[in-house]
């Protein structure tokens, strides 16, 4: 009988701690004292939470690995395609808030890519549903409202910028269908995808982002 491996941070900390310095992250953006400091901070956050989903997850393995590595490639060339061509998203520029940058992208949006992805690939699996087709529709749909909640805070945080300050339907657009394709391709691998942290961290991604999207 083959022994079940076992995470490196057991589920319910990494519940705690996402939930907990989402909390922070909130009242410190809030607060005009803090305000530019936990700006500097974002990027530290974006690589918690991707330490907090990674490490709670049992049996990890090589295709996980490529998996994360093409969806971070992905992910990461279509916002250049993006910010560089205008052919996806719209026209837009990324702002210092998401820190170090590749030929004008920030490294740390192909991780954001990657954990949202992933989130809603295995909430999708968690749903019930046992057709992939819907299950990629509804995680496409999923982050497309989550965009719609992250555009105007991005905007107001500094992430980055649209032309004319207009938000295209374009973006949403994009939003979709590169989603879309992320999720056929996390479809396609066959590693295991019982991550009970992920769908935590999308849901307070939502709540996050949401309470922002109403008060700043």
């Amino acid at each position: 009988m083959e022994r079940q491996k076992s995470s490196i941070i057991k589920p319910a900390i990494a519940f705690v701690i996402i939930l907990l310095f989402h909390i922070v992250g909130i009242v410190g953006l809030s607060r005009s004292s803090t305000h530019v400091l936990f700006l500097k901070l974002v990027p530290w956050h974006i690589l918690l939470m991707l330490l907090m989903v990674v490490l709670s997850f049992r049996g990890i393995e090589g295709k996980f690995f490529g998996f994360a590595a093409i969806i971070f490639c992905l992910g990461f060339g279509a916002e250049w395609i993006g910010v560089h061509k205008h052919w996806l998203f719209g026209n837009y520029v990324y702002g210092p808030t998401l820190g170090p940058d590749l030929f004008n992208i920030p490294i740390i949006i192909g991780i954001n890519w990657f954990l949202l992805v992933f989130s809603a690939g295995v909430a999708a699996q968690k749903s019930g549903l046992d057709n992939k087709y819907l299950r990629i529709l509804c995680g496409a749909a999923a982050l497309v409202m989550l965009d719609v909640l992250i555009e105007p805070v991005a905007v107001k945080l500094n992430y980055w910028q649209w032309a004319d300050n207009m938000i295209p339907p374009l973006n949403y657009l994009c939003w979709f269908l590169v989603s879309a394709v992320m999720l056929f391709i996390f479809e396609l691998f066959a590693f295991k995808k019982q991550n009970r942290v992920a769908p935590v961290f999308l849901l307070t991604e939502f709540a996050f982002f949401g309470f922002l999207y109403l008060t700043l």
